[in-house]
């Protein structure tokens, strides 16, 4: 199972320094969907080591390896490595959803604009700590992080994460300007009288 490394709750950085983009969290989905595949590669390692050298014609030991052969493409090896290649990323700027054998497609969230997050988790979610998190903007297609596990430390991470965003990127905006003027800046203070000289 790959947990999700988490650090503290971010640091809201002092007003005019750069922030850089930090990965806060990095994990894939629940491993307990492989179970049914590891099931398959045991039994299918078992039936083969019985069988082996002790079939009846006409089928042949090369048949049956082949046989063994496509049952762990198909039921193992292809399943983990969808599994494998489905990360996800929670950095101080977005998140970022990685799906597919070779992480062929990749969607993107930011903080910065805001999102609903809405977590989805059933009886058997519960025992394991799992669920799913549906992450909506209202203008992009929902960004559903499934299965996750630590989906309630995962949930309190991405709301902190927006509010964080959401404080700097109102601190960043100009303040209105004076009645005169747009600059965003405030009239320096007037320098104090000198004082008479001395006749």
């Amino acid at each position: 199972m790959t947990q999700p490394s988490i650090g503290g709750r971010p640091l809201t950085p002092a007003p005019g320094i750069p922030t850089p983009e930090l990965r806060v969290a990095r994990f894939r989905g629940h491993a307990r969907r492989l179970t049914w595949s590891a099931l398959v590669l045991i039994v299918t390692a078992g039936a083969v080591g019985y069988f082996y050298g002790h079939l009846p014609p006409p089928f042949t030991n090369w048949m049956l390896l082949g046989a063994a052969a496509a049952i762990v493409l198909l039921l193992v090896l292809i399943p983990f490595l969808v599994w494998w290649g489905r990360v996800y990323t929670v950095t101080t700027r977005r998140v970022i959803a990685r799906g597919g054998i070779g992480g062929g497609g990749t969607r993107e969230l930011s903080h910065v604009r805001g999102y609903t997050i809405d977590m989805r988790r059933g009886p058997i979610q519960r025992m394991w700590g799992t669920g799913t998190l549906t992450l909506r903007n209202g203008i992009d297609e929902p960004l559903r992080l499934l299965d996750i596990p630590s989906a309630v430390l995962v949930h309190e991470v991405l709301v902190d994460q927006v509010e964080v965003n959401q404080i700097l990127a109102h601190r960043e905006l100009p303040l209105p300007g004076p009645a005169t003027g747009t600059s965003g800046m405030m009239p320096p203070n007037p320098p104090p009288p000198l004082p008479p000289r001395p006749a």
